[in-house]
């Protein structure tokens, strides 16, 4: 069964641990889901999978176990806050760059099942420019890049749009700031990010929101819940919201490449480059 319908495939990356990342991912995939959307959040952080460890959820089957052919991708989702769901991280990806034609059918296969019940596919990279990293983000429709405000947080995120601008033709990214102190500073990461990719590269930047520094994440985090069901009314949960409400606007492509099917057929050819 392969179904031609839209998915927006959104890739959550920064280029450097520490920055948040993987509890963005998980926020902003709830706030979708609370506005009814039909959200399924992938653990692409092959190395240190957290996805299920954050939200305090066991993962009986992986990735690995769709690839060998034991499981469906409907046997391995977890459920998480919202309803949205979770394929958990496993080695199978990187086992992905040797799979045989029917492996590679049968993936794509797999996830195409999943077409008639998603709206949104969202990546949690892991933090580098590893490989597998630059494979997730060539694929997807969609790049958010995140930042704060240390100087190897802009360091590393240039270096990260830098290579999959000039070697992999990436040419749009979307730039959210993480932790900022005001507004002002958000905005300020943005505008240094920005000024040294208008010079350099041939890369539009467009900044997309920040959210605050906020006391109630590391206790969230301590509870192993996500932060929209930890303190849903608090400074950080409000400006996710916000910036979830901006990524529904976005628009999804009505070609091909609005397809999952495309998504991984486009993951499976970079990662066996």
């Amino acid at each position: 069964m392969s179904l031609n319908r839209p998915v927006k495939v959104i890739a959550v990356t920064g280029g450097k641990g520490g920055v948040g990342k993987t509890n963005l991912s998980v926020n902003l995939s709830v706030a979708l889901a609370e506005m009814q959307r039909r959200v399924i959040l992938m653990d692409a952080d092959l190395g240190l999978a957290n996805v299920d460890v954050l939200l305090g959820l066991q993962a009986r089957y992986t990735l690995s176990d769709v690839l060998s052919g034991e499981r469906s991708i409907r046997d391995i989702l977890l459920t998480g806050p919202g309803g949205m769901k979770i394929v958990p991280a496993s080695s199978g990806v990187q086992q992905m760059a040797n799979l045989s034609p029917a492996q590679h059918a049968a993936i794509i296969h797999s996830f195409s099942e999943l077409s008639d019940q998603l709206d949104v596919l969202m990546i949690d990279t892991a933090a580098g420019i590893s490989d597998t990293v630059v494979s997730f983000v060539r694929a997807a429709q969609e790049v958010i890049v995140v930042v704060c405000d240390e100087p190897s947080s802009i360091t590393d995120a240039y270096a990260l749009i830098k290579l999959l601008n000039t070697e992999h033709d990436v040419f749009r990214f979307r730039v959210i700031a993480n932790m900022t102190r005001t507004q002002q500073e958000g905005a300020n990461l943005f505008n240094k990010l920005n000024g040294v990719c208008e010079r350099f590269l041939d890369a539009s930047l467009q900044y997309v929101g920040s959210v605050p520094f906020d006391e109630n994440v590391r206790k969230a985090l301590q509870k192993r819940k996500a932060l929209l069901e930890f303190a849903p009314q608090c400074k950080a949960a409000q400006a996710i919201r916000a910036i979830a409400q901006k990524i529904d606007t976005w628009p999804t492509s009505n070609t091909a490449r609005g397809h999952l099917e495309f998504f991984f057929e486009r993951l499976l050819q970079s990662v066996g480059t």
